[in-house]
């Protein structure tokens, strides 16, 4: 397992990346309303990521069609934009990777088109903390499999089901990196020691029935296999000596 410890340099440029992700986030939220498709939704990110002299980083990663990950309802991650219409109700994952003068950021928001029942409010609520819960275990000498035991606790504490068959990432140098970070725990798994300056995307993916998934026949889209709906929450964080900064954070 190759670990990459960054050096300042390099963070400022992945911070630079990780701006974008959260700039593209702020100018999409208000647009999730019914009558808008994800075509759409797509364009107005990808306008905006090269208007920032960057590129969209799924973009042909591994053959990936479109520039950025849009996931409705029982649709976990990967997504992809087509000419669906929202409509009230609608649970809208939208995932965005960066690629900034040569570095990359991610990072990925669930919203609500208009209004939904109150447990899938709940799941999504549960969703996000599990993410800032996870974050907060991101510092140097403590365990990697901290930040999963504390995700996987919090969610399961809830009620609701932790996807396994996908994983966090490092990130920064290229979209996928060493070290892979389940949102579970076990004692079985690897015993990594956090470093300062490793760069990480840490992203819960939490089911509201089944921790189960499948992948559509597009070969992408991986869905919940009782069709129950799904969140996902993730930033890309910088682990410091005490505390991590979280680099996909709108200011």
């Amino acid at each position: 397992m190759a670990i990459y410890i960054k050096s300042k340099r390099e963070i400022d440029k992945i911070r630079e990346a990780g701006k974008i992700v959260a700039k593209t986030f702020k100018l999409i939220e208000k647009e999730i309303k019914p009558g808008i498709s994800l075509k759409e939704i797509e364009k107005i990110c990808a306008d905006f990521i090269y208007s920032q002299k960057a590129y969209p980083a799924f973009l042909g990663y591994k053959g990936f069609p479109s520039a950025i990950c849009i996931s409705l309802n029982e649709e976990v991650v990967h997504g992809i934009p087509d000419d669906r219409i929202l409509k009230e109700g609608d649970v809208v994952k939208i995932d965005i990777g960066v690629k900034k003068d040569g570095y990359y950021a991610d990072g990925a928001k669930t919203f609500i088109c208009k209004k939904v029942p109150n447990q899938i409010k709940k799941l999504i609520e549960v969703t996000e903390k599990a993410l800032y819960l996870g974050i907060e275990e991101a510092y140097e000498n403590n365990p990697l499999l901290a930040i999963s035991k504390k995700i996987q606790n919090y969610v399961e504490k809830n009620g609701f089901f932790i996807v396994r068959e996908l994983c966090g990432h490092g990130v920064g140098l290229q979209l996928h990196e060493d070290p892979i970070i389940p949102n579970y725990y076990s004692p079985q798994m690897n015993g990594l020691i956090l470093k300062a300056g490793m760069t990480l995307a840490i992203e819960p993916m939490v089911n509201l029935g089944t921790e189960k998934v499948v992948t559509k026949k597009n070969g992408w889209t991986v869905v919940t296999a009782d069709s129950s709906c799904s969140a996902h929450f993730e930033h890309t964080i910088l682990v410091g000596k005490k505390r991590a900064e979280i680099l996909t954070l709108n200011e």
